[in-house]
């Protein structure tokens, strides 16, 4: 594979370099320092695989892009490889025009800067590896450690609480909770409540402190699950919280959060931002870093995987 990639970069004009493992790679870019490209295998000989030294050539000064090339491609190696800083995350055999392509985008890449690399988290849940499901991968690990919002889109069933908790682990922030509200199964009288807690006495029934689920996501990642179905009188409060960061406990005094906010909804907020009955500029603050997730019936390759999966869980598989 090595020899046959080298052979059409060289062909495309450019000079390849070879390395048989990760330490062999390692050395020969302290040697090489103007490597402009690099594509690096998964699954390696040696004590090194391709995601140890991805790690380490992301933290050195200005490092080159990485491309992580893999015939073994699932939902924790991409959303990790992303994560780390890899340029893309391709499966095998990768063919003469997506390499050429990917060569191209790395090549016009300026150094970006390296990044600190923490421990990769647990599986995540998210089977599958069709087009679609891998967009939402690659989208997950360039995500996961910032602190923009995110709205994830999909219908229901299509996994959009997986997602929530695969942003969550993946972060930084994961030694924080992970909260999830749906905002569809609380009485509308309660939501408030729910979300920025209450002081003892605060109304009737109201006979202990709660903190609310902001504060309980302190650190964390707050999941507001079924966001469309939020009364408008309560977005107006939730877009206050997320542009200030600060949440008023009913009857009490105004508290510093920092929490990451997830939303997800299978509802048309853009049809229901001209209907007028979903805040535009809540939408807005919201879609920072949009998540579309495909319905299975437009990813027929995951069925397979799916049903293994299911079968393996029910002590099935086999």
């Amino acid at each position: 594979m090595a020899e046959s990639l080298a052979e059409t970069i060289a062909d495309l004009g450019h000079r390849p370099l070879v390395a048989a493992s990760g330490r062999e790679a390692l050395s020969r870019l302290a040697a090489e320092p103007r490597v402009a490209a690099i594509l690096l295998d998964l699954r390696m000989p040696g004590d090194l695989d391709g995601m140890a030294v991805l790690a380490r050539i992301r933290a050195q000064d200005s490092p080159p892009p990485v491309t992580v090339l893999t015939a073994y491609a699932n939902a924790g190696n991409t959303i990790e490889a992303m994560r780390l800083g890899a340029h893309d995350h391709l499966t095998k055999p990768v063919g003469r025009a997506d390499l050429a392509a990917v060569l191209a985008a790395m090549l016009e890449r300026p150094a970006i800067p390296s990044s600190s690399a923490v421990e990769p988290g647990p599986g995540d849940g998210l089977v599958g590896s069709s087009a679609g499901m891998r967009r939402v991968q690659k989208t997950i690990g360039l995500a996961a450690d910032s602190d923009a919002t995110i709205l994830i889109r999909g219908e229901t069933g299509t996994g959009k609480e997986l997602v929530a908790r695969a942003l969550h682990t993946y972060a930084r922030r994961r030694t924080g909770a992970f909260v999830p509200v749906n905002c569809a199964a609380i009485p509308r009288d309660l939501l408030e409540s729910e979300l920025f807690g209450h002081v003892r006495g605060a109304f009737s029934g109201a006979v202990t402190d709660r903190p609310g689920a902001f504060r309980e996501a302190q650190g964390g990642t707050l999941f507001l699950d079924e966001i469309g179905d939020m009364p408008r009188e309560m977005q107006a409060k939730i877009l206050r919280v997320i542009q200030d960061k600060v949440v008023a406990p009913v009857g009490g005094r105004p508290v510093a959060v920092a929490v990451r906010v997830v939303a997800a909804t299978h509802r048309d907020l853009p049809g229901m931002v001209a209907a007028g009955t979903f805040r535009e500029d809540l939408y807005y603050r919201l879609n920072v870093v949009p998540i579309a997730l495909p319905p299975l019936r437009e990813r027929l390759a995951d069925i397979l995987p799916l049903a293994e999966h299911f079968l393996a869980g029910a002590g099935l598989g086999g």
